[in-house]
């Protein structure tokens, strides 16, 4: 059994009532102590910006577990956040959310990532009002397979299509063929 599954043993015991906070406290401080763990700390990082704006601090870091509080992942909420999942008007993380995201998935109006959604949305798969990718669907669609009401792919050349990515976005100029 792993330090995951374990944890996960003590709190379904406590919240079953087997195990009050005070013993639960304990056997995680003990688990948490051992050789077998304490050898590889697996504790994440926690930091962010002292000045705040809008309530959100202007940056924020959390990446990895961090047991204490029984994350598993970390989550960044800040005007600029980086984390395993990471919400902020600038996003950086494996799950990203904000204004401008950039993550393995990117949720936001400019978003980036292996899967993107958005407004504008730009990746391996992409989904948005504007989507550029391998696979791209779109009201205006650029990539591999493309699917929208204007495309671009190797398949169909919508004139409207191509007009608009030559304009908004010339460094795709190179890909597109009359």
């Amino acid at each position: 059994m792993n330090l995951a599954q374990e944890l996960e043993r003590l709190a379904k015991l406590h919240a079953e009532g087997a195990l009050t906070a005070e013993e639960f406290a304990r056997a995680k401080s003990q688990l948490l102590s051992t050789p077998a763990f304490s050898k590889f700390p697996v504790k994440g990082i926690r930091r962010e910006s002292p000045r705040k704006f809008f309530g959100l601090p202007v940056w924020a870091i959390a990446i990895g577990p961090d047991w204490e509080r029984g994350e598993m992942r970390g989550h960044a909420r800040g005007i600029f956040a980086l984390g395993d999942i990471a919400t902020g008007w600038f996003a950086f993380g494996g799950l990203a959310r904000g204004f401008f995201a950039f993550g393995g998935l990117a949720i936001g109006l400019f978003a980036f990532g292996g899967a993107a959604i958005g407004g504008l949305a730009i990746g391996g798969g992409a989904l948005g009002g504007v989507a550029i990718g391998g696979g791209a669907c779109g009201y205006y669609a650029f990539g591999g397979g493309a699917v929208g009401v204007h495309t671009v792919s190797p398949l169909h050349q919508d004139p409207a299509a191509v007009d608009f990515f030559r304009q908004y976005f010339p460094w795709l100029t190179r890909l597109v063929h009359r």
